[in-house]
């Protein structure tokens, strides 16, 4: 662990509040769909979709809030984490540094005052992105940090090059060797407020990086910042511990250091991803389901396209979605359109796979250019198991879609990575016969309870490891 040091005294820190917990917390575990060694999901699919689905929280914002609470003296209390095995990861990397971390009543507490180390567990640190995030608090407060090269989804180059540049912006010693990027405060007091550009707008960097600065002396200007939702999120929990964060959701955000911040009670937002991901699966199995809570400006993208194509998307409350693809109800099937991926507010990449998988199954040619990832095309060989039909160039994919006069086929498939693992699980759902998903501990990596809420719609899947002939019948 880094030596004790003296920090400057910035902003006075804010008045510290107690947070109430009840006797016998229980650690925080795995969730119980991974627990079936190499489980797969069989579909047996063509079934039309119906009821309501509720959202879980956030994964791309519970995975640095939890880092956040590295920031923190004290204990931080947060309501509506998913229960996925990222966040389980997360969680192992907090124990890995001494952090005591336990679950309650649909509550994480995360109590920090025990670190003894501001080296996590390498091997935790390979398995997500997301385990990355905690350079920047470990540094900010402890004035070191050694932390492994992130791992997470193989969809392409996500280097570090603009974490470490922020960092040295900020005073840091900051040298890459032996796979670790190792970090300490180069004045031996702790980090400098500075104002710097990010080459990219990165959500990781932008994350880790306004973590650091919290704790930095003086003021930081970080222009060209991620405007991601998760990166809001981030900013209200670190504002609800004492920190000061302005410009959250635009291009600059305007940090003034504080001494010290305090953990706090904080609930994380609704995982718009996965609010997108059931409008998808409404759309490619042509059904009519509703969907809350929604953080609906956070998906104008998407629900623009939808309607596009036909579908019929009502606000049944402020929270509260209905969509229909029902051909009875929009009076047509869904005709293809055309996507190319950006950072937020543009198509958000992590439903990229998952619209490929719709417009397989729309009328007409459509065109997906993928400008985030360079290598988020591995499930198109997937999706063509089904008989869909693509042409692709480099992150650009053409998708020949028949509409219903060529429904797609049950297959065998294995998912390789998170996303592209669910447009397979989409694809399922509308094919006639039986799917049989393999590599499906990809998908528990960012959805909480899938079978259980597609069987709550009606669909017909179950979580095995028996293995079903392919295009077979099976009455689920």
């Amino acid at each position: 662990m880094a030596s004790k040091f003296n920090l400057p005294q910035f902003l006075p820190p804010p008045p510290r509040t107690e947070l109430y917990f009840p006797q016998n917390p229980k650690p925080f575990n795995s969730p119980p769909t991974t627990l079936i060694p190499d489980p797969k999901l069989v579909i047996n699919g063509g079934s039309t979709l119906s009821g309501h689905v509720t959202i879980n929280g956030s994964k791309n914002s519970a995975l640095p809030i939890l880092a956040a609470t590295l920031c923190c003296s004290g204990s931080s209390k947060l309501k509506n984490v998913p229960c996925l095995s990222d966040t389980t990861t997360m969680a192992s990397i907090l124990e890995s540094l001494g952090a005591r971390v336990t679950s309650f009543g649909g509550y994480i507490v995360v109590n920090t005052d025990g670190i003894v180390s501001v080296e996590p567990d390498l091997s935790d640190i390979g398995k997500i992105r997301g385990g990355f995030f905690v350079l920047g608090p470990l540094l900010a407060r402890f004035g070191e940090a050694i932390v492994g090269l992130p791992g997470g989804c193989d969809i392409g180059a996500r280097p570090v090059d603009l974490y470490i540049h922020g960092l040295r912006a900020l005073g840091a010693t900051v040298e890459l060797r032996d796979g670790k990027v190792q970090a300490h405060v180069s004045n031996g007091k702790g980090l400098t407020g500075a104002s710097f550009r990010l080459g990219y707008p990165s959500v990781g960097a932008t994350e880790t990086l306004m973590m650091a600065a919290c704790m930095a002396e003086g003021k930081t200007v970080i222009s060209n910042a991620a405007q991601e939702p998760e990166i809001i999120d981030l900013a209200s929990f670190l504002t609800n511990c004492g920190a000061v964060v302005e410009g959250a959701g635009t291009d600059t955000l305007y940090i003034t250091g504080r001494r010290k911040l305090y953990g706090s009670e904080y609930s994380i937002m609704p995982d718009r991803i996965e609010v997108g991901t059931y409008m998808l699966a409404a759309a490619i199995t042509r059904s009519c389901i509703s969907i809350s809570p929604v953080p609906h400006s956070n998906l104008t993208c998407l629900v623009d396209k939808l309607s596009g194509a036909g579908c019929k998307i009502l606000q049944l409350s402020d929270d509260t979605l209905e969509l229909s693809a029902v051909p009875r109800t929009i009076g047509d099937d869904l005709q293809g359109f055309n996507i190319k991926t950006n950072p937020f507010p543009g198509f958000p990449t992590d439903l990229q796979p998952l619209t490929m998988a719709l417009l397989s199954t729309c009328k007409g040619v459509s065109v997906i250019e993928e400008s985030v990832f360079e290598n988020r095309m591995s499930h198109v060989t997937e999706l063509q198991k089904f008989g869909a039909k693509f042409q692709v160039c480099g992150s650009r994919a053409t998708v020949f879609g028949t509409g219903n006069a060529s429904p797609l086929c049950g297959s065998q498939v294995n998912a390789t990575d998170l996303r592209g693992g669910m447009s397979l699980v989409l694809a399922g759902l509308a094919a006639e016969g039986i799917t049989e998903i393999s590599g499906i501990s990809h998908v528990d990596r960012g959805y909480e309870s899938l079978e259980m809420k597609l069987q709550g719609l009606g669909a017909n899947v179950i979580r095995t490891t028996t293995t079903f002939p392919p295009g077979g019948v099976w009455k689920g």
